[in-house]
């Protein structure tokens, strides 16, 4: 599932993303927020000092320049949406 401006969607993309269990993104920054919705799953959001688990349910903000990734430390496969703005 993936929104974006050709599907009418003017102001955000909404992405699906599953990460497998032991699985994780790059520790990365990018100059736009995001927020995210945890479809499934347990894990942590880590930058280059600290981490904080998430589960099933929760909300999070990551906001602009921060560094992030997410890391699976679940047995399922990690499922979220990631919503982002568009930047002109």
């Amino acid at each position: 599932m993936v929104y974006f401006k050709k599907d009418g969607a003017e102001n955000f993309a909404m992405r699906l993303f599953g990460i497998k269990a032991g699985g994780y993104t790059p520790l990365h920054q990018h100059d736009w927020e995001h927020e995210v919705y945890v479809l499934e799953g347990s894990s942590v959001t880590q930058d280059k000092t600290c981490e904080e688990p998430f589960k099933t349910g929760d909300i999070f903000f990551v906001p602009a320049m921060e560094w992030h990734q997410f890391v699976n430390t679940g047995k399922k496969t990690l499922k979220f949406l990631c919503i982002i703005p568009y930047k002109e």
